[in-house]
């Protein structure tokens, strides 16, 4: 039978080996995980931050549902999209999706 303390001394460090070595492992992974998900993920939101409060009136946009209007006016949090003649939508600023005619800045969830 294998006693409890046998069980404790196999997650033991060897004789002399400093604490800070299990730490090494955590810290790699942390790192690769920074500069491979989290970097990346970070400038594109500042890409889009930066779009959208560049947006401004007269400006030809679609948006991430799929609608080309023009910005007739811009408020706080939502903007007023122009999608036809006489005809005016409220969307969200995140709703925004890109310049007509360019890559869309926002990318659109894709459905599973």
């Amino acid at each position: 039978m294998v006693s409890v303390s046998f069980v404790f001394a196999m997650g033991a460090l060897p004789e002399g080996a400093s604490p800070l070595l299990q730490i090494v492992p955590f810290a790699l992974i942390f790192g690769i995980f920074y500069f491979i998900i989290l970097l990346p993920a970070k400038k594109k939101q500042a890409k889009v931050q930066e779009f959208l409060d560049n947006l401004k009136v007269n400006d030809r946009i679609i948006t991430t549902s799929g609608m080309y209007g023009q910005i007739t006016r811009l408020g706080e949090q939502s903007v007023q999209v122009q999608i036809a003649d006489k005809v005016r939508i409220e969307v969200s600023r995140a709703a925004i999706g890109g310049y007509q005619g360019q890559p869309p800045v926002v990318e659109p969830e894709k459905a599973n």
